[in-house]
């Protein structure tokens, strides 16, 4: 695990900004693609339109990218609440990306069935090769969750990498999610954290004694990969080890 501590929130995305063009062209260049897996919010949001403006746009061969969701709202795709319709309008629209190049949650299903159908296409895609995206984005709830791993929910038990969806007891609905094991299996993995409030949840994520059903984000262990958590100073202030 690598933390990456940063001045300002600008300087913590700018700096998931090269991270990610690294990690792209690396793959690329190893594999001919280059699989991510987004996150959603207002964090990533502000990533993807960096990424997609003059500065890095022209950094990554885009026709080489792969695009799959870490997790989804079960609404429409063109609801405003869509990770997929935040990502399009700030990525996939301004680099021109190819549907073809954009693996979506197909929200019309049931929950189950849109699960069902997102880990088989994801097992499709790597065909008999292992399913590891050569990176997930990962944000960090004020409760510790993250992707759709929340406290208390039925998906931090498996033990096997796949899609769930994963019902919220507390808020009555269900969301698509990567479960922890399927994350865990990718290459790299980059968490994106920053603001004051958030500093109790990264230290439960990193320092507090493991309870997963409370603090979801401590089952990311990347198998063989590795973990980056980019931060800024008041998000890791509460943090006391040595890194």
């Amino acid at each position: 695990m690598t933390l990456n501590i940063f001045n300002s929130p600008d300087e913590v995305i700018d700096g998931l900004a090269q991270y990610f063009v690294k990690v792209a062209n690396e793959s690329i260049a190893a594999r001919s693609k280059f699989s991510v897996a987004l996150s959603g919010g207002s964090s990533p949001k502000k990533l993807y339109e960096l990424l997609a403006s003059t500065t890095y746009a022209d950094s990554i061969d885009w026709t080489k990218v792969y695009f799959f969701f870490g997790d989804e709202r079960n609404v429409p795709q063109n609801d405003p609440e869509s990770n997929y319709l935040m990502a399009k309008k700030a990525l996939f629209e301004p680099l021109y990306i190819e549907p073809a190049n954009v693996f979506a949650v197909d929200t019309s299903l049931t929950p189950n069935e849109a699960a069902q159908k997102y880990a088989e296409q994801i097992a499709e895609f790597f065909d008999d090769d292992e399913m590891s995206f050569d990176l997930v984005l990962l944000g960090l709830g004020d409760d510790t969750h993250t992707a759709s791993l929340f406290p208390g929910t039925e998906a931090l038990h498996d033990v096997s990498p796949s899609v769930k969806a994963n019902y919220l007891p507390t808020k009555d609905i269900y969301r698509i999610t990567l479960n922890a094991p399927l994350i865990n299996d990718a290459k790299n993995i980059a968490f994106l954290v920053y603001g004051e409030s958030k500093a109790p949840a990264v230290y439960n994520a990193l320092e507090a004694d493991e309870n997963v059903e409370l603090y979801p984000a401590q089952l990311i262990d990347a198998i063989a990969g590795e973990v980056h958590w980019f931060l800024d100073e008041p998000a890791a202030a509460d943090l006391k080890e040595a890194y």
